[in-house]
């Protein structure tokens, strides 16, 4: 891998589901220490590009490559030290049930690190601190509010210090309130971690507070459609479709 390769680069990708086109001619580089957002309406494929991005599903046609080396030219093994640079936090969080914070956070870290107890209850505690739940490490996720579980789920997305943290519609289910803080703590863990932040969105409020970049995927054209910063694509628009969604008002459906 070449440290001066861009975290995630994307070449003439092409997402389909057998003949069903989702999205074609996708490319694109994303900046080493961004936040990037991919954004788009609904069923314009913005979690599919983000399940191919993590490994989850192998490209139709073109490339994706991270830090330098192609995602699907490598065998098994090598590919699954690349995703573990991954951190993953999923829309609806996706904590196990059956365990606590703290053993949710823990789990990742005895799957694929040789630390010793001790070391992995400290390391648990730190990031359960950097997401503001300290001292929750005891608490399942039905003891506490949804906002909550999703800064759980967030500090087990960072146990293993993650090169690329992917988020996917992290406002989702969220009130007002949590989103904001949601959006604060996103921010704070870019600026703390040094970490590249690839966010799937579409709630405009937390679009224009997060990001650098926002790719625009357009369902009607099945590509991309617009790359930049948002209040500049909002400001200067290369299309009517790119300049309703981002103008949109807040009770419109994306």
């Amino acid at each position: 891998m070449s440290p001066d390769a861009p975290p995630i680069e994307a070449e003439d990708l092409l997402l389909a589901y057998g003949s069903f086109v989702v999205m074609r001619d996708l490319t694109f580089r994303i900046r080493r220490g961004e936040i990037f957002v991919i954004m788009g309406g609904s069923g314009s494929g913005k979690s599919t590009l983000l399940k191919h991005m993590i490994g989850l599903m192998r490209p139709s046609e073109g490339t994706l490559r991270f830090e330098g080396t192609d995602l699907w030219a490598v065998d098994e093994d090598t590919r699954s030290d690349m995703l573990r640079q991954m951190g993953v936090l999923y829309q609806q969080g996706a904590l196990w049930s059956s365990m606590t914070l703290g053993e949710n956070i823990a789990l990742p870290l005895q799957e694929y690190t040789d630390l010793d107890d001790a070391d992995i209850e400290r390391i648990v505690a730190l990031k359960l601190a950097l997401v503001g739940l300290r001292g929750f490490a005891s608490f399942y996720p039905h003891e506490i509010s949804g906002g909550m579980q999703k800064r759980g789920a967030l500090a087990r997305a960072i146990a293993l210090d993650p090169e690329v943290l992917f988020f996917d519609e992290p406002s989702s289910g969220l009130d007002p309130v949590s989103a904001r803080r949601l959006d604060d703590l996103i921010l704070q863990l870019r600026d703390s971690l040094d970490t590249t932040i690839v966010v799937v969105s579409h709630d405009l409020a937390s679009i224009f507070t997060i990001a650098d970049r926002a790719l625009f995927l357009d369902i009607e054209t099945k590509t991309m459609t617009a790359l930049g910063p948002p209040k500049k694509l909002r400001d200067d628009p290369p299309n009517d479709r790119v300049h309703r969604f981002l103008t949109r008002t807040a009770d419109t459906t994306a």
